[in-house]
């Protein structure tokens, strides 16, 4: 082993306490405070070469890798919440277009048209029809061909209408 790579080794095992707490306090739960402190020591180890070499340094760049990790985190759980808080605007708006929906008794039918169709066929309609993707683009979501999926979608669409016809007649 190089003597860099025991400097380094030694001082991030002899600063390793005072790290762990020093994430510990800063932290909600010590699991990531371990993550933290396990990310600083690998930055740190990666980094070895550029760790100055009186201990007093070392400890101050140590903690300057810590609170870099530490802020990264902080970043990281902002976007992540941001990101929630996000999805949950969107499911809620969603549950309320669905209820919506629900209540619609002719969108009702047409739930009810593309729920007896096969699940391939509903999902290639839905993918056009309710998510705007052309019929090229839902093919490459679906894995087809796309004249497999013009084909299928010409079926889907006469059976679905069939279906309609039929419910309208019976009405």
């Amino acid at each position: 082993m190089h003597a860099v790579d025991t400097r380094a080794r030694d001082a991030i095992r002899r600063h390793q306490s005072a790290l762990l707490a020093y994430f510990t306090y800063r932290v909600d739960n010590v699991e990531d405070a371990a993550d933290l402190f396990s990310e600083t020591a690998l930055v740190a180890w990666r980094r070895r070469r550029t760790m100055p070499a009186p201990d007093e340094e070392a400890k101050r760049w140590l903690y300057g890798v810590a609170r870099n990790t530490l802020l990264n985190h902080r970043r990281a759980a902002r976007r992540r919440g941001n990101l929630v808080e996000t999805l949950r605007t969107e499911l809620m708006r969603a549950d309320t277009i669905a209820v919506a929906e629900s209540v619609d008794d002719a969108q009702g039918e047409v739930r009810a048209a593309l729920e007896a169709l096969p699940a391939a066929q509903s999902e290639l309609l839905k993918l056009i029809h309710w998510d705007g993707l052309t019929i090229a683009d839902a093919a490459a979501v679906l894995e087809l061909n796309a004249s497999t999926a013009r084909s299928r979608y010409a079926a889907a669409k006469a059976a679905i209408e069939a279906e309609l016809s039929a419910s309208v007649r019976i009405s």
